[in-house]
């Protein structure tokens, strides 16, 4: 199981926060697949992705127990 997180527009769009999934084994980039199945009506072309509360490439391995967060672009002003 992974724990993720959900900021902004994809807060909105999931209407959660957050949210347990199964999982076994994969990476970033499976991760972001199965979030882009799940909530098709969100543009995830700009999200960053976070594992652990660190920003990483979406090579990176996603193992049972971790946070993952998606962070989409943030403007301020």
């Amino acid at each position: 199981m992974i724990h993720l997180h959900y900021f902004a527009g994809i807060k909105e769009v999931a209407g959660k926060a957050e949210e347990d999934i199964d999982w076994v084994d994969g990476t970033a980039a499976d991760v972001l697949k199965w979030a882009k199945k799940s909530y098709p009506s969100f543009d995830f072309s700009s999200v960053q992705i976070a594992i652990n509360e660190e920003y990483v490439l979406e090579t990176e391995p996603v193992k049972p127990g971790d946070h993952v967060a998606f962070i989409p672009p943030v403007s301020g002003g």
